[in-house]
């Protein structure tokens, strides 16, 4: 049996935030691409969030029966914008200036499709989730 201390709080390293540019619409003074800041969540406040995302629907044909359905998009823009450090998208300024209310629609308005895309696959690298099941089986082997 090895020595537990290594999982105590304090000696487990820090999961550091990622800078990396979004779009090359978005330019500082420079005229240079401004890097956005992502953070990754715990496993509770992403449990939290997939939560919000998650209702009861009635099975059909099965009379007061229910089963649960998570809206994905819905969890995957909440995810994103609760990582996001940098801009902060809850600033009413911000919301203002492309006329909507609440982080995850904002990111929606900003960014164009493609770009909305490419940061939702880096949001769930940044958590851990760009892992397949292959690839984590070959590391175990390794």
């Amino acid at each position: 049996m090895g020595n537990l201390s290594c999982f105590l709080s304090q000696n487990a390293i820090a999961a550091e935030n990622v800078k990396f540019v979004v779009s090359k619409r978005f330019l500082d003074e420079k005229k240079k691409p401004v890097e956005w800041e992502l953070c990754c969540v715990t496993s509770t406040e992403d449990e939290a969030i997939r939560k919000e995302c998650t209702r009861r629907v009635p099975v059909p044909g099965r009379k007061g029966q229910y089963t649960q359905e998570t809206d994905f998009n819905q969890y995957l823009g909440r995810l994103a914008a609760r990582c996001t450090v940098f801009p902060n998208l809850n600033d009413k300024e911000l919301q203002d200036s492309y006329h909507v209310m609440g982080a995850d629609i904002l990111l929606k308005t900003m960014l164009t499709a493609g770009e909305y895309a490419g940061y939702l696959e880096k949001v769930q690298e940044v958590n851990g989730f760009d892992v397949t099941l292959t690839e984590a089986v070959e590391d175990a082997k390794n």
